[in-house]
């Protein structure tokens, strides 16, 4: 008989390395996103509908964690859940807490760090899309967005983003403000991108993600990859 996995929900005694580094920070950018914290046991838990996802956090980490099947409103979703006393109070050291969807504020990321977190985010709930303007002609539109329900969380990326690329984007909002969308066009999310895949190693990006923004981008003749002048 093979090995048995860990049970969903298992104390992960190994130690999280709490230094940061490119992995952890987009680790916690994933976290930010798609996860949940709950304070009875000190629990963590990952939900995607993304298998990669997933094993992309738990390479990030360096825990070899059980992914397992979990469904809500009718639909099938993946998710990876543990304890870890040490990791869990790490993450609401630095801003996170429970029930944060939209209370979320900022949180104290490293600036070097940031566009890997950044790029967790995005892999969480960012999002690409472009369109052939036809009020002119040949114009080809392109955007990256972020999403969450959080203004405070918006906001604090934005103010980051600017910082660190002098690019202010805008924000729009759904009916009621239950959700946020941070946006930016062309020249200003072709900076961004290529800010976020710079130095990106393998198990630390969506690739279906990248892929799309590939295809996007050649179809203007750019790439993630800044031009030689």
């Amino acid at each position: 008989m093979g090995k048995r996995g860990p049970k969903p929900g298992f104390n992960a005694k190994r130690k999280i390395a709490e230094t940061w580094s490119p992995n952890l920070a987009y680790a916690i950018g994933l976290l930010a996103t798609d996860g949940c914290l709950s304070p009875p046991g000190h629990l963590i838990d990952l939900t995607s509908k993304d298998r990669e996802q997933l094993e992309n956090f738990r390479h990030c980490i360096g825990i070899d964690l059980k992914i397992t099947k979990k469904h809500s409103g009718g639909r099938e979703y993946l998710r990876i859940q543990f304890k870890n006393t040490l990791f869990y109070n790490f993450l609401i050291s630095i801003g996170l807490t429970p029930a944060k969807s939209k209370t979320l504020g900022p949180l104290a990321i490293p600036q070097r760090y940031f566009f890997h977190f950044l790029r967790g985010v995005f892999d969480g709930d960012g999002s690409t899309y472009s369109y052939w303007d036809p009020r002119w002609k040949s114009s080809f539109m392109y955007y990256v967005c972020f999403a969450s329900a959080s203004r405070l969380f918006i906001d604090w990326l934005r103010e980051n983003i600017e910082k660190h690329l002098s690019v202010k984007g805008h924000v729009t909002s759904a009916k009621r403000n239950t959700c946020y969308q941070l946006k930016y066009a062309k020249g200003d999310s072709l900076k961004i991108l290529r800010r976020m895949y710079q130095n990106a190693s393998k198990g630390s990006y969506l690739s279906r993600k990248r892929l799309k923004i590939e295809h996007t981008l050649r179809i203007v003749g750019e790439s993630l990859s800044p031009r030689r002048s």
